[in-house]
């Protein structure tokens, strides 16, 4: 089978695909054809081991498969030829078959499109831990979305929406408006690309602030980090909750004193470590998601598709953060 691995540290132009030996599944395991695999952003540092894990190498990137299964490891239950499913994987989604715990699988709805569901969990699991139990966030309040076009952004203006939150969607380019708008975006506000000078932060403060209304921003969903995080956290209401969930622009540093003139919380979001830590209020978060794909209240756009062997190129597209939505490579 063919597989793009990683054998050296660097940018995707050091990925290359290699023929080797078909998995066999292990106890507990399900093998499976992949149908195709979600990128997102830890494949752009994964492959340049700057996240936190670093699997040896060779090891193909690739963190979200939709998959068929093939064979059935010794141990597994419930599972037959042919179903499909969507599992995170964390890397190793790249290749054309692959061996995927069963016990962190959930089944592909009945006619449910494979590409659409590699593009689910990460995304969509994320944010609806962030904002239910993390953010607490509840129906008629103000929901701030930083960089509301990619994937991540655009699945808190769904859920946010599906939530019964007011949605105020912050991109940087009329077309990442339309696709926050297109995703049931109250209101959105286009922001110039940092870095921010003084003057510029506070200038983008003010935007934030008009935006959001006099009462400020129950809820800030910050996917992107950098010069960004300090104007929006200025935009935050009364005990509101800032909830960090990535840094595409830099980390940020946060001047504390704003926290304590609005009595609000910085609450970090990790939600792998949540759904190793929880996996029953996990896959009560999925099921919510799997209802709300199949009621259409929630939609994974897909931004871009390539075959495997051009898999180098859809990390370096996300990695341009031109993305709008999904990127998925699908093997097959």
């Amino acid at each position: 089978m063919k597989a793009l691995l990683s054998k050296e540290t660097g940018g995707p132009d050091t990925l290359s695909l290699e023929d080797i030996p078909a998995p066999e599944p292990k106890e507990g395991e399900l093998l499976v054809r992949v149908l195709a695999c979600g990128i997102n952003y830890p494949d752009v540092l994964i492959i340049e081991d700057k996240y936190q894990f670093k699997p040896e190498r060779p090891f193909a990137p690739g963190s979200e498969i939709c998959g068929e299964v093939l064979a059935i490891g010794e141990g597994v239950s419930g599972w037959s030829k042919g179903d499909r499913l969507i599992c995170v994987t964390g890397h190793g989604g790249l290749c054309e078959q692959m061996n995927v715990p069963a016990n962190r699988s959930f089944r592909l709805p009945e006619g449910a499109d494979p590409v659409q569901g590699a593009a689910l969990l990460m995304t969509y699991a994320t944010t609806i831990h962030a904002l239910i139990d993390r953010g607490h966030l509840q129906a008629g309040q103000t929901l701030l979305v930083l960089g509301a076009a990619g994937g991540v952004g655009l699945a808190a203006v769904e859920i946010g929406k599906a939530l019964g939150a007011r949605v105020v969607a912050a991109v940087s380019s009329e077309d990442k408006a339309q696709a926050a708008r297109d995703a049931g975006a109250d209101e959105t506000l286009i922001y110039d690309r940092a870095p921010f000078d003084k003057a510029q932060s506070k200038a983008l403060a003010d935007r934030f602030k008009q935006a959001v209304g006099k009462n400020g921003a129950d809820v800030i969903y910050d996917p992107v980090g950098g010069d960004y995080c300090e104007p929006a956290l200025r935009s935050i209401g009364w005990e509101g909750r800032y909830l960090v969930v990535g840094f595409p622009a830099g980390i940020p540093r946060l001047p504390l004193n704003l926290t304590l003139l609005k009595s609000c919380d910085v609450c970090g979001v990790f939600w792998g470590a949540f759904a190793a830590r929880d996996p029953q209020r996990n896959a009560q978060h999925v099921a919510q998601l799997m209802e709300w794909w199949q009621e259409g209240r929630i939609t994974p756009r897909i931004d871009r598709q390539y075959p495997l062997e051009r898999g180098g190129e859809a990390i370096q597209w996300l990695a341009s953060r031109k993305a709008i939505g999904k990127i998925v490579v699908t093997p097959g």
